[in-house]
């Protein structure tokens, strides 16, 4: 081996080791979360996730502890509270919150949080969460509810934390609009304290590793993981499959119909032969997309965790 392979080889297994000290601190970040939590849904179910991500919104590490349904969910949600809050008008100590479903994590229910991380006085992350809180006033999360108006309460991106200051008319419209004030308020607390425990954390791995910024790291994470996912998807045939299965509805059985195309190093699914969206149910494009893509990595590539590499090969 010459000088330069030995190099590149120890630069390789610097960045793995980089890679899986981040998924441990986001692996705390979320059992933060999930100890502090007051609503059983989190506490005993779990319904929560945690994960950091680049300046661009990319996902780089995401928790083991979660369900999958917040998988890409939340990195989605991260990149639109980019559209509304520039990285340069950010400062520390700043927290932005919402539970738009279209803009979040699925429903009304699931309030996402996201902290900007700092280092020598520059954003260099950010670290987001979501959990299910247990009201938020309306009918809640029901068939009989025909519009997410009926449903609870929206909060659209907002600063719900400001240079450290809480803003306490943020917390008072949450607070009023739920039955359950407490542990909704815990909740929210409990938000707040598991990204501040994934910031803390990851200071301490910059000052370790000497790092200033996450660009390498980002770009090893995102290359190698799209590089797994296209010889994965490569070891399987090419062609097009097709399945179908009624499933039951509210008023009348669904009938779902999906065809499944495998092309060199992408993968398909149409959707589009199963019946019509309709108002008895919200379940938004980037919670499908999501569910879609954690099936596919538990099938292709079950040892790996998930992250944006991963997502744009479908």
């Amino acid at each position: 081996m010459n000088a330069d392979c030995g190099h590149q080889s120890r630069h390789s297994i610097d960045k793995q080791v980089m890679w899986t000290r981040l998924i441990s601190v986001v692996e705390e970040q979320a059992q933060a979360l999930l100890r502090t939590a007051f609503g059983s849904v989190v506490r005993e179910a779990g319904d929560l996730s945690a994960g950091v991500y680049d300046l661009k919104g990319q996902m780089l590490a995401q928790a083991v502890t979660g369900t999958p349904g917040h998988v890409n969910t939340m990195a989605m949600a991260v990149s639109h509270f980019l559209d509304r809050f520039p990285t340069e008008s950010m400062r520390p100590g700043d927290v932005f919150v919402t539970n738009d479903p279209w803009m979040g994590t699925g429903h009304l229910f699931d309030y996402v949080m996201v902290t900007p991380a700092f280092h020598n006085d520059d954003p260099v992350a950010f670290f987001a969460s979501t959990c299910h809180v247990t009201d938020v006033g309306g009918r809640g999360f029901t068939a009989d509810a025909g519009s997410m108006f009926e449903e609870g309460v929206l909060i659209p991106h907002m600063r719900i934390r400001s240079e450290g200051n809480l803003n306490d008319d943020v917390l008072s419209i949450i607070q009023a609009n739920s039955r359950n004030p407490v542990e909704v308020m815990g909740d929210i607390r409990s938000l707040l304290s598991c990204n501040d425990a994934g910031v803390t954390r990851f200071a301490d791995m910059l000052n370790e590793f000497e790092l200033d910024t996450l660009d390498d790291l980002s770009r090893h994470i995102i290359e190698s993981s799209a590089t797994a996912m296209h010889q994965a998807i490569r070891s399987v045939p090419d062609g097009v499959f097709s399945a179908q299965m009624t499933i039951d509805g509210y008023e009348k059985p669904i009938n779902l119909k999906a065809r499944l195309t495998v092309d060199k190093e992408r993968i398909h699914l149409d959707y589009s032969e199963s019946p019509s969206h309709h108002a008895l149910a919200l379940i938004h494009l980037s919670a499908i997309q999501t569910l879609i893509q954690c099936l596919a990595l538990s099938v292709l590539l079950p040892q790996m965790s998930q992250q944006c590499g991963f997502t744009g090969v479908f």
